[in-house]
């Protein structure tokens, strides 16, 4: 059988992937105790059901520890187990929550809302750092849908790479497990007739390629992460997520994404853009 728990922060968009999953023919299970899991898994197991979605979070509070465990003990009775953890900052959470008014989970244990966010973001960090994190601050309903989407589509395998590049000036994403900073090689953005296009383009790929500072910074980034990498992935790691940045998300931090996305083919890989992706968006809505 198929297992897919979702977890995450209140406000992130659990509901969301919840439904998603449901939409492609999982049986959906939301905030289910987690000491029910082994009678559930036998019960559908026995009535032969291939995937099944399962929503644990702050509501039941649940021991995460323990969630470890009974991830393990399925694993071994041969499950495919794959963990979804989905985030967001803590701005975009104060606002989600002050746009539905609806109330935190945590809010009865007389803690402000902010608090309650911070707790509860500190409480999950043991099954963020082991699942595939989705950071959905600056996504929209559609967008979260097609993450999600693709990331189940993915073919089993030992452990996954997400490349993801990003804007210092919009803030860095959370749940990522390393970030690398551009902003020290040489930035197109200044000049006139390269600024528009982006580091998937082949003018800025033209410009990277004339500086040696570029394939030296890829060079390295590829050599450390190819050492330490298989590291990783004897520690049982599903997914290793890394940010690399640049001060306007469109230029160098694209271009480093997808030069490591081709050194890194030993792995499965999954790239994103992140400022692309929200300016495609805007356009979109216009």
């Amino acid at each position: 059988m198929r297992i897919v728990l979702i977890s995450g922060l209140s406000g992130s968009g659990k509901s969301i992937a919840l439904r998603l999953l449901e939409d492609i023919g999982f049986i959906c299970i939301d905030n289910l105790p987690v000491k029910l899991l082994p009678e559930l898994i036998t019960y559908y197991t026995q009535n032969q059901v291939a995937q099944l979605g399962i929503s644990v979070d702050i509501r039941s509070r649940f021991n995460p520890a323990e969630v470890g465990e009974q991830i393990g003990r399925l694993r071994e009775n041969g499950h495919q187990v794959d963990i979804l953890f989905l985030t967001s900052s803590e701005s975009v959470l104060l606002r989600r929550f002050s746009e539905t008014r609806r109330s935190h989970p945590l809010i009865q244990e007389q803690k402000t809302l902010k608090e309650s966010v911070a707790a509860e973001r500190e409480y999950l960090s043991i099954l963020q750092n082991h699942g595939y994190v989705i950071d959905t601050s600056l996504l929209n309903v559609q967008q979260l849908r097609r993450q999600v989407q693709q990331w189940i589509n993915l073919p089993k395998a030992p452990m996954h790479i997400v490349l993801e590049s990003f804007g210092y000036k919009y803030s860095v994403p959370n749940g990522l497990d390393f970030v690398f900073d551009m902003r020290c090689l040489p930035n197109p953005f200044y000049d006139d007739q390269l600024r528009p296009y982006t580091g998937l383009d082949e003018p800025i790929q033209t410009f990277f390629a004339q500086h040696s500072i570029m394939t030296d910074m890829i060079d390295d980034l590829s050599h450390f992460l190819l050492r330490w990498l298989p590291k990783m992935e004897e520690e049982s790691r599903s997914y290793v997520n890394i940010g690399i940045g640049c001060t306007g998300g469109q230029h160098r931090s694209v271009y480093v994404v997808q030069a490591l996305a081709q050194r890194l083919n030993n792995y499965p890989v999954i790239t994103r853009h992140r400022q692309l992706e929200f300016n495609q968006a805007q356009k979109n809505a216009l």
